[in-house]
């Protein structure tokens, strides 16, 4: 059962209804391990699903093209004082539509068609919005890469600053989409103050971490955060910019009217409920535990000669390398799947297959750990991800570890919704 019901929708589109309930039984019924995945609270779900997505409010509070915005500035206003509070940053932005469009709006507000810019080889844990070949920001600006180290895992800070020395780019990137290690937000400063840069710091997978006190904060070092809302902070799907109070007009002529119309306004209100939910002592509990589950996962995985990238993690991400294993990542994430365990194929460093083939696989521990799964349970995780990538082609195995793992989270609720029997 749904929480809040679908009895409107069930009545109006049964067919839909139907497809709903089936995505709500698999995310009941699967160990959620995509890093960039979580369950939110049915607070969040309520303001995403609320009368607020039939406003248009295109511009900014006080400063809206349309009337009718007596109630919808406030909430806005509201998300912008609980992201700065939270975070301790001086301006806030809550209109990016997602984590993409944030990072293109730094892009808009820093740089020209052909300026250098230096960030993280998506190869090596960057983000596609980072310089891809395959992305707008690789074919209309100039992107210098930087990596980690064959034998660490790790930036290469030693790199970075010759990069930025040798290139001088307008805008350093940091952070990115598999990056277990902790970033060091004062190195990146460093070297960005050196050559005139504006640092980036792109937190979207560790936002919550930072405003849970399980990772450092780029607030004070880095001159424009981006990230998501989702993810390991919990709430909708959408993003945030955060700045110095220097770079606060930029941003926000980058968002409108340089890149978006109007905010979505259900996600706004949804993204305040979730930053006051971040701001409560339990979350620090939680982002804490998300770190202990991901640490013990880590060392469960390595005892069973799995090979992760850079040996362990620091955060709520695990990459690993299944060269020794002797299967791709693609195979195994379908294996996986159907064994009841869900998370992404992925490049590793230096990989030597395809992009669409990789050598590797991609978990997190953000959505287990909001189903309230501890270190305890972590040993069981990785003894069915070994099972499963073993048995890849054995259906009858897969089915057993499907269903061990349905009896394990039978004991865990589901935020949102309810099995009925």
């Amino acid at each position: 059962m749904h929480q809040p019901p679908l009895s409107h929708l069930s009545a109006a589109d049964p067919d839909l209804a139907g497809l709903i309930e089936a995505e709500a039984r698999r995310q009941h019924d699967k160990v959620r391990l995509i890093a960039s995945e979580n369950y939110v609270s049915p607070a969040v779900l309520e303001a995403t699903g609320s009368v607020l997505t039939n406003k248009y409010s295109e511009g900014y509070p006080g400063k809206r093209y349309y009337e009718g915005q007596q109630v919808v500035d406030p909430i806005e206003e509201l998300a912008k004082a609980r992201a700065r509070e939270l975070f301790g940053a001086a301006h806030a932005n809550v209109q990016p539509y997602s984590g993409s469009p944030a990072n293109l709006a730094v892009h808009l507000a820093f740089l020209n068609p052909g300026d250098t810019f230096l960030s993280l080889e998506l190869a090596h844990g960057g983000h596609l919005t980072h310089g891809s070949p395959v992305s707008i920001t690789g074919k209309w600006l100039r992107p210098v890469h930087y990596g980690v180290g064959r034998e660490t895992g790790r930036v290469d800070m030693d790199q970075v600053r010759d990069l930025a020395r040798a290139e001088r780019p307008k805008v350093i990137f940091c952070g990115g989409t598999a990056i277990p290690r902790t970033i060091d937000f004062p190195a990146f400063a460093e070297v960005a103050r050196e050559v005139g840069a504006v640092l980036v710091a792109d937190i979207a997978h560790i936002a919550g971490l930072v405003a849970g006190g399980a990772h450092p904060s780029p607030v004070g070092y880095a001159d424009v955060i981006t990230t998501t809302t989702h993810k390991t902070l919990r709430g909708p799907r959408g993003a945030m910019i955060l700045t110095t109070e220097e770079h606060a007009t930029a941003i926000d002529k980058a968002i409108f009217p340089g890149l978006q119309g109007g905010p979505h306004n259900h996600t706004t209100a949804a993204i305040a409920v979730a930053l006051k939910e971040a701001a409560q002592e339990d979350f620090k509990t939680y982002a804490r535990q998300i770190v202990a589950n991901a640490r013990a996962l880590a060392a469960a995985l390595t005892a069973r000669g799995f090979d992760l990238v850079s040996g362990g993690t620091d955060n709520h991400l695990i990459l690993i390398d299944l060269t020794n294993k002797d299967i791709a990542g693609k195979p195994a994430a379908k294996a996986l799947d159907r064994a009841g365990i869900e998370l992404n194929f992925n490049t590793v460093p230096f990989d030597p297959r395809k992009p669409w083939s990789p050598s590797g696989i991609r978990l997190g521990t953000a959505a287990i750990t909001t189903r309230g799964l501890t270190e305890e349970h972590m040993a069981f995780v990785a003894a069915s991800i070994d099972q499963a990538i073993a048995a890849a082609d054995d259906e009858a195995t897969l089915d057993k570890i499907a269903g061990e793992i349905r009896e394990l989270l039978a004991g865990f609720p589901m935020p949102g919704w309810a099995a009925t029997p």
